[in-house]
């Protein structure tokens, strides 16, 4: 081939292999640009999401778990925070286990309102919220709601026989479980006194009752199965023990629960506290046998009790098997009795209190 066409052949190829490669060049550069610009925006987006969602370090939080005054926890309560720097009340509500929370709180004063179905309003003093404080409120317990009796009379206030009478009523409502008599307990701190009258029926409608019927029928069986005192074994020494157990709880309550009572101006009653600290309703509970509260309000020594039940363990002497009498059987009788009035007292303030009707309506 001559030399020119040789030259004429390369140089072609040459311009070839240039536009190839500037072709190249050029998708690169085109498919580089695109993918800085997909990079860039999905940059944008990613910091611009991390400035919405990033919590704010100086926010505070407010938690705390609704209870009522036995310590239960309170499910489905409504809380509303209120502050002078909130646009509008928030409001959240408690959970299965009665707990809360609230978050995303800017520094300032605050309070909080909670309320339940059957229960006072529990309103929290004010609340400081220093910038990312996580604030654990304590103290929301939910009194039970008092319910108001209103009497329609002639004159401008009740009596007080038609007050006691009221009372008689709401007591006889309380039930342990349903059917249990419990009507020698006050959920009520400033309940009406009770008139002599007032403190008769209730001594008779306790011992008349069908439900104590059968509980003296369990004791005096378990009596039996156990050869407590000294009867006879068979239907004769249950009928026996069975009219022992009764004359001794009849005499105990009329004389403790309505006669003294009557005689010395106190209340018979049993007055829940529920609230304070648990040392405290303990306390409450183990000195209630040797203080009440008088038919004036005021505290004083609990004689009626104290005189009723020394009197039901003197009568006892005059119907136990002789084996079973004497000045030692009376005063250990009156020891039991006590005690089982302690543990009567205890039982009122921290269990019973969950299974009566009337102690939460």
């Amino acid at each position: 081939m001559p030399q020119a066409d040789v030259i004429k052949t390369l140089a072609a190829k040459i311009r070839r292999i240039c536009r190839l490669t500037w072709a190249a060049i050029g998708i690169a550069v085109l498919v580089g640009a695109r993918l800085l610009i997909f990079t860039s925006i999905v940059t944008a987006m990613r910091l611009a999401a991390q400035e919405i969602t990033a919590p704010n370090p100086d926010a505070g939080h407010i938690t705390g778990t609704v209870t009522d005054v036995n310590g239960d926890t309170v499910p489905s309560a409504t809380i509303v925070l209120e502050g002078t720097i909130l646009s509008g009340p928030r409001t959240v509500v408690s959970n299965d286990n009665g707990f809360f929370e609230i978050n995303q709180l800017a520094s300032g004063t605050y309070r909080v309102t909670i309320s339940a179905p059957g229960f006072a309003n529990w309103t929290s003093p004010e609340i400081f919220l220093d910038p990312g404080q996580y604030l654990i409120l304590k103290g929301a317990k939910l009194n039970i709601a008092e319910a108001l009796t209103t009497i329609t009379v002639a004159s401008s206030a009740a009596s007080r026989e038609e007050l006691s009478n009221e009372q008689v009523k709401i007591l006889e409502q309380q039930h342990v479980l349903g059917f249990i008599p419990n009507f020698y307990v006050s959920y009520d701190q400033n309940a009406a006194p009770l008139t002599s009258k007032s403190k008769f029926q209730l001594a008779a409608k306790v011992m008349y009752n069908p439900v104590t019927f059968i509980g003296v029928g369990i004791d005096a069986a378990a009596q039996q199965a156990g050869d407590h005192m000294d009867y006879p074994q068979g239907w004769k020494g249950f009928g026996q023990r069975y009219g022992a157990i009764y004359a001794n709880d009849l005499t105990d309550i009329m004389i403790g629960g309505a006669i003294l009572p009557s005689l010395l101006h106190q209340d018979p009653r049993y007055f829940y506290q529920g609230t304070g600290t648990t040392k405290s309703r303990i306390l409450h509970a183990l000195s209630s046998p040797f203080v009440c509260k008088g038919d004036n309000g005021r505290s004083q020594p609990n004689y009626s009790t104290i005189g009723g039940d020394l009197a039901s363990a003197a009568i006892s002497n005059t119907y136990y098997p002789e084996s079973n009498r004497g000045v030692g059987f009376v005063f250990g009788n009156f020891l039991l009795g006590t005690g089982e009035r302690v543990a009567a007292d205890l039982a009122q303030e921290f269990i019973l209190s969950r299974l009566t009707h009337k102690a939460r309506n």
